[in-house]
């Protein structure tokens, strides 16, 4: 396991590191604009499989992706009225959206649904990550299934205990990773369908959320 702290390498270079390790199969401890997450090539099921097993997550449970931008985000999801509305208003951001996959879209973290996941960050690590490695990436909080999310690296290891050793490389960006006392997981919306539905309210609240779809065309 290789550590390395943001404000020593920098963004760009801890980018090109992670990326690097995402094409190798590993699965990286990263920050986000939200709290920390597990970051593994989410299209290829060997890498989301290690996801799974680092957090002891039930497989029947979902974990979503990040991108970098709106045309990546488009290639693997179909984009209609609602998600468009809610994308121009609120990324990047801390929403995920839950949307139709597009055909052909399979494998990793889409495997047997009908829906994918995604976000885009506000986050200049994320972004910096998600382009250089070209794909999307998983994001799910680094935690055992059930139990807090820890807001410090050393914090977040010694909950995982054994399962930790299957982390390959660990970006650092200090402690919370973006700032401020209180970090809740980002805002999960499913806009797959006719309506959008919360399910989960986290940093963008229910009523940024209906502001936004008013000014749906």
């Amino acid at each position: 396991m290789e550590i390395l702290r943001l404000k020593d390498v920098g963004v760009e270079a801890a980018a090109r590191s992670a990326a690097a390790t995402l094409r190798q199969g590993g699965v990286v401890l990263y920050p986000t604009d939200t709290l920390y997450g597990l970051g593994a090539d989410a299209i290829s099921d060997a890498a989301v499989a290690k996801v799974y097993k680092i957090k002891k997550r039930d497989e029947q449970k979902p974990i979503h992706c990040i991108v970098a931008d709106q045309a990546a985000a488009e290639k693997y999801a179909v984009f209609e009225d609602l998600p468009l509305v809610l994308a121009r208003f609120l990324w990047p951001g801390a929403l995920t959206l839950i949307l139709k996959k597009k055909e052909g879209i399979e494998t990793g973290v889409a495997r047997g649904l009908r829906t994918i996941g995604i976000r885009i960050p506000d986050n200049s690590f994320c972004t910096a990550f998600a382009k250089e490695f070209g794909g999307p990436i998983t994001t799910t909080s680094a935690n055992i299934t059930g139990m807090p999310c820890e807001r410090s690296v050393e914090k977040i290891l010694a909950q995982l205990g054994d399962t930790a050793k299957d982390i390959d490389l660990i970006i650092d960006a200090g402690n919370p990773p973006a700032g401020g006392a209180e970090r809740l997981p980002s805002t999960v919306v499913d806009v797959s369908g006719t309506e959008a539905v919360v399910l989960r309210e986290g940093a963008i609240k229910d009523d940024d959320i209906w502001r936004a779809l008013r000014f749906e065309p």
